[in-house]
């Protein structure tokens, strides 16, 4: 999470939200291609749990990159 935005004698966490079609440019791992395939496959009921790291926000589709890593960190852990 990012500190960013500040409030008189307030800090908020603020979770880093990346389009899918620019993830790329800040991580080389998976593609945007893969992550939409994913999503579809969420959204069918196949490892629904990452539509937790699903925000869309009017036509866009964004990444929480905290919850992706996570969910990242927890399914390998649970296909070992």
């Amino acid at each position: 999470m990012t500190t960013g935005i500040t409030m008189p004698g307030k800090e908020t966490e603020v979770p880093r939200l990346i389009p899918v079609a620019k993830w790329d440019q800040y991580h080389p791992w998976p593609s945007p291609q893969s992550i939409r395939n994913r999503l579809h496959a969420a959204k069918g009921g196949k490892d629904p749990e990452f539509l937790e790291c699903i925000v869309k926000v009017g036509g866009r589709v964004l990444i929480d990159e905290a919850k992706f890593f996570n969910w990242i960190e927890l399914t390998s852990e649970t296909n070992r």
